[in-house]
């Protein structure tokens, strides 16, 4: 990536026309992944309003997300015309590791949770990002202590690319006002106390006076909190 799409990601705000600059200026292979939270759909919206083609929008689909998920993926490929690419699980590995440790093995350990957590979520991203020079993303300082320590350009080593989270240091109120400004469509279990949404049997809604991951396998230990994606 030259200094000009770096310089120009790094100091500009603008989620807009960071993104139309990137489009039209990176001639590498470009991917949003987005999971339907708020944040996800906020850059959905800047990709699709603006008809950037060059960014393949995907998303992972574990098998174990919330109704009101596939909802919001329903209503937002209706708003904007667009299709959204979807990766799934490899099938004969999630049936044998059903069949070794039973549906609901996460609440047992730490470790079969990130076993679900690899085969569900981990696997199917990797073959996403095969060939991909830029990973867009919706991470947010917010969400987790272990992301203020991220940039919001920088080096994936795990998987050799740019991954470019242009929300990272965004208020959950600056996400708000732009998707009420909008219009854009989002997942109504926000209004419901969930903050973050990840698969159905690991996300709860948060408590009064609890931080962002709490709602997030909230029967371990609060530095175990990471499913793997986002491992730098």
């Amino acid at each position: 990536m030259n200094q000009e799409i770096s310089n120009q990601l790094k100091q500009n705000r603008d989620i807009q026309q960071n993104l139309k600059f990137l489009a039209e200026n990176f001639s590498g292979k470009i991917v949003f992944s987005t999971s339907f939270g708020i944040e996800d759909q906020v850059i959905t919206d800047a990709i699709f309003s603006q008809k950037l083609d060059a960014v393949e929008v995907f998303t992972l689909d574990t098998g174990r997300l919330f109704q009101e998920t596939y909802a919001t993926w329903d209503k937002t490929q209706i708003q904007y015309g667009q299709k959204i690419k979807a990766y799934y699980p490899d099938h004969q590995k999630l049936e044998k590791f059903i069949h070794e440790n039973g549906i609901n093995p996460f609440y047992e350990s730490t470790n079969l949770r990130k076993q679900c957590c690899h085969i569900r979520k981990v696997e199917p991203l990797q073959r996403a990002l095969n060939d991909v020079k830029v990973w867009i993303t919706g991470v947010r300082a917010e969400h987790s202590p272990d992301r203020n320590a991220l940039e919001i350009l920088q080096w994936d080593e795990q998987y050799e690319l740019y991954k470019y989270n242009p929300l990272l240091h965004w208020t959950t109120e600056e996400v708000k006002e732009y998707v009420a400004k909008k219009g854009v469509p989002y997942n109504i279990l926000h209004d419901q106390g969930f903050v973050s949404i990840g698969c159905a049997p690991c996300t709860r809604a948060l408590k009064i006076g609890e931080d962002f991951r709490a709602g997030r396998w909230w029967w371990e230990e609060a530095s175990k909190k990471e499913c793997g994606l986002h491992s730098s």
